[in-house]
């Protein structure tokens, strides 16, 4: 109920400030299967789960080349985020011609739908297979192998490459198990599928809207694996920062924000896919020097920057179907409504 007060001196009421509602996080860290998920209502995701893992037992190759098929598919029924992915590269890379960004997006599905399938080779592969397909510069893994027993809490800077779940798998795998920031979902069904999933490499997980359990595991000397590089609204705090051809880009300053932890470093990773069918390399590089300064501008155009390097190195592997340049100083509407 609000209050309203009367204003003597022009006569008019003005409403009491609303009190900011507590935002309940739905995360969880140790899900189970209950009764209600047995609905019919939740068939599909359990149908999907179950075929998806039946799939990844067939040899790589072969399940990577239906993938690819998948993501031609979608690119048909799916046609605005198409146009989505069209107007990303359009925006970003202003020089390309048009001939270019077709092949570009629809290199990006076929990326796409083979993500869906390495999605599921980071949640149901046993170790020893997904070891067989991973290469990391030895010197690389030394220094991140020293870096992560030095107690020091590590923000793994990365990016939304279709990868990124298989990233988490392998550098949890191989370097340190640590923390994911992820957005739980509604559906009861989903979110226990990725909490489990994705807690084959991580210790748990944690709300991205929550900051406190992430300063916590800095804090413990524990890595969390934090991407910064997408659009999320007016819903965390950011600034506008380049990104390729955008100048105006909004840009989460939250990087710069756990940085500041005591004894915290951050520490830019990603994998990328390789040709041919030969697995996935990760790449572990030093940790940023003198980050942050304390200007968040500056400390995002620092972020965007490492970012741009990592998607530079396998452009269709990025994550280009999300609305990426949405937010804009002015309002202005950079996807005609798409």
């Amino acid at each position: 109920m609000t209050d309203n007060t009367e204003n003597r001196d022009s006569g008019k009421k003005t409403s009491a400030p609303k009190s900011k509602e507590k935002y309940h996080s739905k995360a969880q860290s140790d899900p189970k299967v209950t009764m209600a998920m047995l609905h019919p209502r939740y068939w599909l995701q359990w149908l999907a789960s179950f075929v998806l893992r039946l799939i990844v037992l067939l040899p790589y190759p072969v399940f990577m080349t239906l993938g690819r098929i998948l993501g031609y598919l979608a690119m048909a029924v799916l046609p605005r985020r198409r146009h989505i992915s069209e107007q990303n590269f359009r925006l970003a890379f202003p020089e390309m011609k048009d001939e270019e960004i077709r092949s570009l997006t629809k290199e990006h599905f076929a990326n796409c739908g083979m993500g869906i399938f390495e999605t599921a080779m980071a949640w149901y592969w046993p170790e020893w297979r997904l070891k067989r397909l991973v290469h990391i510069d030895p010197e690389q893994l030394k220094k991140a192998k020293e870096l992560a027993e030095s107690g020091k809490g590590i923000v793994v800077l990365t990016c939304h490459f279709v990868t990124l779940e298989l990233m988490a798998r392998i550098y949890g795998t191989n370097i340190k198990k640590g923390v994911g920031v992820y957005r739980p979902n509604d559906n009861p069904v989903i979110e226990y599928l990725q909490v489990v999933g994705r807690t084959r490499s991580n210790l748990y997980l944690v709300d991205r809207k929550e900051p406190r359990p992430i300063v916590k595991a800095l804090m413990k000397g524990l890595p969390i694996w934090y991407a910064p590089d997408q659009d999320y609204g007016q819903r965390l705090p950011h600034v506008f920062a380049p990104f390729f051809g955008v100048k105006d880009a909004a840009t989460v300053t939250g990087t710069a924000g756990f940085a500041k932890i005591r004894n915290t470093v951050v520490q830019p990773s990603y994998s990328i896919r390789l040709p041919g069918f030969k697995g996935y390399r990760l790449v572990v590089e030093d940790i940023l020097e003198n980050f942050p300064v304390g200007d968040d501008l500056q400390d995002a155009v620092t972020c965007n920057r490492v970012v741009e390097n990592m998607i530079k190195e396998a452009l269709p592997q990025y994550m280009w179907l999300h609305r990426r340049f949405k937010t804009t100083p002015d309002g202005s509407d950079r996807y005609h409504n798409l």
